[in-house]
């Protein structure tokens, strides 16, 4: 056994009994395989394509259809949802409890929610700037910013879904979907305008999330909800997908007529129901997992910089996408994504994607914590001895 393997289950087993016995490892879980599947989506479906001094976006299920069932494995934002409404009114009980103003308890969700943005909001100011300054073109400009800023749109989203937990914390998730259903039968049945449905941006999502909030409230503890939701989930978007006309994919897919995501369509929700389902179903084998410690401590890595994951995945696809145009089109990172070759070749890119994320990590995780010289209230995933007081402070 070598030194850093030694030094890795040290750290793992630290992290470990840092971590309150109190705490459900299985949320923290969902919440890190939710992001790290946004992520991994995000780099296998979309590709920068260079046009001489120009990059487009394109992706592979443009030319390659048929790989549509891999949306299904990594748009997985339904899940984060859910986590998201059950740990936001878990945490509004809480507070109510202590007596804690509403603004107060806002203040602290947002926060650390919106603190990282800064940072990226701050540095593509000045890349678009110098981009513009050095006649690059307007085209490409325009593709970058539009996908470094595209987590922008589910932070909102989420922020204003928790501003509302303390009136949407008992709404039956059965009402936002009827939005949803009301919304796609005008839109795709009685030729409403298109615009009408973005009203489902928020009905949408309402929809996991008001489950996270059964969920603490104990409606979906059984294994019988979990079922209900996985199987009619399932069965409802093959239907939509076979006789309704929705498109298989549950990723925007450029030069398409319908996205199931931008905005959610009623597909996009009952296929969003049965990842809930399986997410349910799979808690109790979760929190068995997280019982190792480097299992627990992979975890806890990734929700203790869950933000700045989400935030600068683009940017570190583009950073190497951009650092790599003057070795020429390389396959997989430049060229058009039509074929199997441009799959297997885009594989090993995954690598260079990770690395980049890494940098970006190291140079703005600050961010996450408060940014600045701000001082947010940390994160709770792990506690750390204080080796003076004996307390256990916050990390």
């Amino acid at each position: 056994m070598t030194r850093l393997t030694v030094a890795l289950r040290d750290t793992a087993a630290r992290v470990d009994a840092a971590t309150p016995a109190h705490r459900d490892r299985a949320v923290d879980a969902l919440r890190a395989f939710a992001v790290l599947g946004v992520v991994l989506g995000h780099w296998l479906v979309t590709a920068l394509v260079a046009d001489g001094r120009s990059l487009r976006a394109a992706s592979p299920l443009q030319h390659m259809p048929w790989l549509a069932p891999v949306s299904w494995a990594f748009q997985t934002l339904a899940v984060f949802f859910l986590v998201g409404g059950h740990v936001a009114t878990r945490s509004y009980a809480s507070a109510r409890e202590r007596g804690t103003p509403y603004r107060r308890w806002l203040h602290a969700r947002l926060a650390r929610l919106f603190g990282p943005v800064v940072a990226l909001l701050t540095l593509w100011t000045v890349v678009t700037l110098a981009l513009l300054l050095s006649d690059a073109e307007y085209g490409t400009v325009r593709t970058l910013v539009k996908l470094a800023l595209s987590p922008m749109w589910f932070l909102l989203v989420f922020a204003v879904l928790t501003a509302a937990t303390p009136l949407v914390a008992r709404l039956h998730p059965l009402w936002p979907s009827a939005v949803v259903l009301h919304v796609d039968v005008l839109r795709f049945g009685l030729g409403a305008p298109d615009g009408l449905g973005w009203l489902n941006l928020a009905a949408g999502w309402l929809v996991p999330y008001t489950l996270g909030a059964a969920w603490t409230r104990g409606e979906l503890d059984g294994r019988r909800s979990g079922w209900v939701l996985l199987g009619g989930g399932t069965a409802a978007t093959a239907a939509l997908v076979a006789w309704a006309g929705y498109p298989a994919a549950m990723v925007g897919v450029p030069g398409a007529e319908v996205s199931n995501l931008n905005p959610p369509t009623l597909a996009a929700v009952t296929f969003g129901l049965a990842q809930c389902g399986l997410a349910l179903l799979l808690r109790d084998r979760l929190r068995h997992a997280m019982r190792s410690p480097v299992a627990w401590a992979a975890v806890a890595l990734v929700n203790l910089s869950a933000m700045t994951v989400f935030l600068w995945h683009q940017t570190a696809l583009m950073a190497t996408t951009a650092a790599l145009l003057p070795a020429g089109p390389l396959p997989g990172l430049h060229t058009v994504p039509e074929g199997l070759g441009w799959a297997a070749a885009r594989l090993p890119w995954l690598v260079a994607f990770v690395l980049a994320l890494a940098v970006c990590g190291a140079a703005f995780r600050t961010w996450e914590r408060g940014g600045g010289r701000r001082r947010l209230r940390p994160s709770k995933v792990v506690r750390a001895h204080h080796p003076v007081t004996g307390r256990a402070p916050h990390v």
